[in-house]
């Protein structure tokens, strides 16, 4: 028996590299004209396409870049590259959703949109359903629909590609059980959850975490019914700074100490932080740290991997997601 586990350990490093492979998933936007280094991740979800304006297809933004990213497959054959539709103010979901032709015909196209650009898959990013928070539209039925949505674009695109979402930490907006024959992953959004002078990503409660951390939205999406398997945690490349003084959104490349700030670390709640003289949170962040501290978590707690946004938030030395790359088993 020992030989066996042994032989099996083998095997399983020469096809996947590593014993107990996680997915590394990078978004990587059509605005930023950095190309990412395609061996330092397992996936790319592409920034953004859209429902179109007609509810019925897919909008893509800069498409040519879409290409140059699907590309990267050629350096990295192992490379699994998707397109995610929607983010903050992307809007049409609603509409389309509620129609059971215009859904079935935006699957349709997100079939057609996965063999044109040669694309691993779809990662919808639909935020939120049933939500007008970001000034889109809404309806007390999108929870609903969005049920039979992702089984229409399952159906569409067939089992051999991925079908993925992004979620907030917290989770009233879906209804994860009937949702997981049909979804390969979840990727949840653990930042953006506060500002100063809280954490915005916390990893644990501590006096600083705020309102909600990442412990707690994947604890609530494994009540929820998403397999610990399928759970990715995302984590973020960039900071938020105290209003009225800092950027509110800072990449993690331009938060340095200087005059008057000073570095310093939360060991509950696992996160870095600037503090300005008076010794007040100014700007929220993750680390090298706190990121090697999240891998850990992540391998221990049987999580499916580590997503990030995005990948330009990086130094050019690639300080984070090399950090991920070494420590995410």
């Amino acid at each position: 028996m020992k030989y066996l586990k042994i032989l099996l350990a083998i095997i399983a490093f020469s096809v996947c590299g590593t014993v107990n492979a996680k997915r590394i998933v990078a978004y990587v936007t059509s605005w930023s004209d950095v190309m990412p280094d395609p061996k330092s991740m397992t996936n790319i979800n592409y920034a953004f396409g859209h429902v179109a304006d007609s509810f019925d297809g897919v909008r893509i933004d800069n498409e040519s870049r879409l290409r140059d990213i699907v590309a990267l497959k050629k350096k990295n054959k192992k490379l699994e590259v998707q397109l995610s539709i929607g983010g903050w103010g992307s809007g049409n979901f609603s509409e389309m959703a509620a129609d059971p032709v215009k859904r079935a015909a935006f699957a349709k196209d997100c079939k057609r949109v996965v063999d044109e650009y040669g694309l691993d898959g779809i990662d919808i990013d639909w935020e939120y359903p049933g939500s007008g928070l970001a000034g889109i539209s809404s309806s007390p039925e999108d929870k609903d629909n969005y049920q039979l949505l992702m089984q229409d674009i399952r159906k569409a695109i067939g089992d051999g590609k991925l079908l993925t979402l992004a979620s907030p930490a917290t989770v009233g907006f879906y209804e994860f059980g009937p949702l997981m024959p049909y979804v390969d992953f979840v990727n949840i959004m653990a930042y953006d959850l506060n500002r100063p002078p809280y954490h915005h990503s916390a990893l644990f409660r501590s006096e600083l975490s705020g309102e909600m951390t990442a412990d707690e939205g994947v604890r609530a999406h494994m009540e929820a019914g998403v397999p610990s398997e399928k759970i990715v945690l995302g984590v973020p490349f960039y900071g938020h700074g105290k209003k009225g003084e800092y950027p509110d959104f800072i990449n993690y490349r331009d938060i340095k100490p200087g005059e008057g700030l000073k570095e310093k670390y939360d060991e509950v709640a696992c996160m870095p932080y600037m503090v300005n003289d008076a010794g007040e949170m100014v700007i929220c962040y993750d680390n090298p740290e706190s990121l090697k501290r999240k891998c850990r978590y992540v391998n221990d707690s049987g999580l499916g991997g580590i997503m990030y946004w995005d990948y330009a938030g990086d130094t050019d030395n690639g300080d984070l997601r090399k950090t991920i790359s070494k420590y995410l088993k």
